[in-house]
């Protein structure tokens, strides 16, 4: 059974805006030569590894709601020129959007059961992708989404 984490998005203001840095990431590591993955570093190795790497996502927080998600394809434990445990999160760079959902701030990351996680927008809200992301917003707010 997958288990999913969800992260606060800092610094970006919409999921184009997450959109544009991973692309923005994924071509600078082309112009290097680098392997072509979209990768989040966080501080801690998930203890949970093996279920978030058997089809579990990570859903981003952006303004304060749950907007959209990423498929996690790998965690990656390692040690960083500091000697400070780090973890990889390795991730398919196609977010798709979910049901929107007001969360709170918090640090770090945090595990999200199966269960307690949005449904794809897609199946939530048929139609609702095609909206510009502000009307989404607003709907969600209104309680209409």
């Amino acid at each position: 059974m997958p288990l999913h984490l969800i992260k606060l998005c800092v610094g970006c203001d919409s999921v184009a805006d997450l959109e544009d840095w991973i692309k923005q990431k994924l071509k600078e590591k082309k112009r290097r030569g680098q392997k072509l993955e979209h990768i989040h570093t966080t501080r801690m190795v998930p203890k949970r590894a093996d279920e978030l790497a058997d089809g579990g996502s990570l859903f981003w927080v952006i303004r304060g709601q749950i907007s959209c998600r990423e498929r996690i394809l790998d965690i990656r434990p390692f040690t960083d020129k500091d000697g400070i445990g780090r973890c990889r999160v390795v991730l398919d760079g196609k977010l798709v959007l979910v049901e929107p959902r007001p969360r709170s701030a918090f640090q770090g990351w945090r595990y999200l059961e199966v269960k307690e996680a949005p449904r794809d927008l897609s199946r939530a809200a048929p139609g609702a992708a095609k909206m510009p992301e502000q009307m989404r917003r607003e709907l969600r707010e209104l309680g209409l989404l």
